[in-house]
């Protein structure tokens, strides 16, 4: 099955069973929104509690739920106004705007055209003929330009109070800092994680839920003292990952390597031990839930496209229909993000740090004559107090002559000495304010999603056995995770007649109540009921027949074997529940 078809028959699958399909399509459609029906929607919820009970539960973090809409000072003080753009090139003949480092990746041998300046895209996009992908026109000439992708809103009426949709869940956690440092008793290291919705205004959206305009995001934001907090690195030192390092993608024949997470580390190809931590951990929980790791690899940031605010960064990528996706991004984010609130909110982004014992300390301080300043300098007076106070904290010995010279917005000022009220002190010390570093693996859910769909979905040629089973059919199948799946368990009469039917609901009933997703079929041959399940990934079939009815014992089918055994009803929720743990398998009942 070649890669254009897979992702056909995956698209035809999602939108036929209620996995995915686009919204508003009763009014044409809207690109980059999507709705998750009754299989997607339960598919989504599985992954995301995998991701809790992986990233949040196991590792001692907290989670929080912030507002989609946030006022405008923030994204000013995180840098999103001026520098969260992606690179557009509108078409001189139909108007339409495209991506233009998509537009270079698509037709050249180019890849991660993003890390590229604007000024070597246009020139990329002329030297190499390319056209508009809407109508063919040229594009050669054509400027390209930066794009802000937030969506701008107002809070309450007017326009007094512009807002924006956030474009990343992080930044509610940023700037919620204050208030959960309390509830971390001031104590580094701790995490805080979110899973929710984000918004960027996609120039173009493709790909089905591999560029979204509205997506979600599970992401972990674990605050640590960069002096002393370290990960627990053994635990995943032997944690092989594939890894394709900077070095590696600049080298025309590079591929990426094998090699353990402690290699990787103390070769200094990860350069983060936190990184590598969170890279060795995720590397299990991918596989969990059902990505292929033959298709699977981390990706380092070139240093073009490594964001501002990043020491290093990789990316989890997985290979979807020829393509690489990124579908989780590993960054060392540094003290950017809590330096930046500190310095534009009214509030204290740092930890106290409290030392063992306290310690006596030389400080420089001033106490400005303001009854001096103020006539001699007016309005600039209190900004030339506080240039003192950062000067002497600086350099001590500016203050020993006669008089001291500051700078304030361009403007130098001189201040006699005795006038500034310097002095040097000794102070003791119980402690210091720190402001943490941050680790962030940030998860796309959407993306995960697809992910996971793409590379469970199979075809089985071959037929089973059972005079049930339509053997010279093609089975489809989600090999999906069993606790991921959308439904765990289904269970069928064999016939709808004589009683059966009853009591196949009764025990359907019955698995309800013992905490499973349950699926009831009659119609149809026991055969297609099968094919029904196995489509939409449903690990155990369970069949009532007339010796349920003499007996008390079903029939229970595994999706991915189709061996089958019998069971009694009443152990019946516990061997679910065994085998969805993956405590048992059908073949061994």
């Amino acid at each position: 099955m070649t890669d254009d078809t897979a992702t056909d028959r995956l698209t035809e699958l999602a939108k036929r069973r209620g996995f995915f399909f686009q919204s508003s399509e009763a009014y044409g459609g809207v690109s980059g929104f999507y709705v998750y029906g009754p299989e997607g929607a339960t598919l989504k919820e599985n992954l995301e509690d995998a991701w809790r009970d992986r990233f949040v539960r196991r590792e001692g973090h907290m989670e929080i739920e912030a507002p989609n809409v946030m006022p405008e000072p923030v994204f000013e003080a995180s840098g999103h106004l001026d520098g969260f753009d992606d690179m557009i090139v509108e078409c001189p003949e139909c108007g339409a705007s495209h991506r233009a480092d998509h537009i270079v990746e698509d037709n050249t041998d180019i890849e991660e055209a993003e890390s590229i300046a604007i000024e070597d895209i246009e020139e990329i996009i002329a030297e190499n003929d390319l056209v508009c992908p809407s109508c063919g026109t040229e594009l050669a000439g054509e400027p390209v330009d930066d794009f802000n992708l937030m969506f701008e809103t107002n809070i309450g009426p007017g326009s007094s109070s512009p807002g924006y949709l956030r474009p990343e869940t992080a930044q509610g956690i940023f700037v919620e800092f204050p208030r959960l440092k309390e509830y971390a008793r001031g104590q580094l290291p701790f995490g805080v994680a979110q899973i929710g919705a984000a918004y960027r205004n996609e120039i173009s959206p493709r790909k089905g839920l591999v560029r979204l305009r509205e997506f979600a995001q599970a992401e972990l934001e674990h605050f640590v003292d960069p002096e002393t907090d370290e990960p627990d690195l053994e635990s995943v030192a032997d944690v092989e990952v594939t890894l394709y390092s900077e070095a590696r993608q600049d080298d025309a024949d590079g591929e990426p390597v094998e090699m353990t997470v402690g290699e990787a580390v103390a070769e200094g190809v990860v350069g983060s031990d936190w990184v590598g931590y969170y890279l060795g951990v995720a590397q299990g929980w991918y596989e969990r839930i059902g990505v292929d790791m033959d298709r699977f690899r981390f990706r380092q940031h070139r240093s073009g496209e490594l964001a501002h605010y990043a020491a290093d960064c990789w990316d989890a990528e997985a290979e979807i229909g020829g393509d690489w996706i990124e579908i989780t991004g590993f960054a060392y984010r540094g003290d950017y993000d809590l330096s930046k609130h500190g310095e534009y909110a009214d509030d204290d982004f740092t930890i106290f740090k409290q030392y063992d014992d306290p310690i006596t300390v030389e400080r420089a301080t001033v106490d400005p004559d303001m009854s001096y300043l103020g006539p001699e300098f007016g309005g600039d007076a209190a900004a030339v107090g506080e240039a003192l106070e950062d000067l002497a904290e600086r350099d001590r010995s500016a203050f020993e002559g006669d008089e001291v010279t500051v700078a304030v917005a361009g403007e130098e000022y001189t201040v006699p000495v005795e006038k500034t009220g310097f002095s040097v002190d000794e102070i003791t010390e119980a402690g210091e304010h720190v402001t943490p570093h941050v680790v962030e693996p940030s998860f796309g859910v959407d993306r995960l999603v697809y992910t996971v769909l793409a590379h469970s979905l199979t075809q089985d040629d071959a037929g089973e056995s059972g005079a049930d089973e339509d053997e010279d059919e093609e089975r489809t199948v989600l090999t999906l995770p069993p606790e991921l799946a959308p439904t765990t368990v289904a269970v069928f009469p064999l016939m709808d007649k004589d009683g059966l039917g009853e009591r196949a609901g009764e025990i359907a009933e019955r698995l309800r109540r013992a905490g499973f997703e349950v699926a009831e079929d009659a119609s149809g041959s026991i055969g297609r009921r099968y094919r029904r399940q196995d489509e939409v990934g449903t690990p155990y079939c369970v069949t009532v027949d007339y010796d349920t009815l003499e007996g008390d014992t079903v029939t229970i089918r595994d999706r991915d074997t189709t061996a089958q055994t019998r069971v009694g009803v009443d152990d019946l929720p516990g061997v679910v529940a065994d085998l969805r743990a993956g405590e048992t398998t059908v073949g061994d009942l």
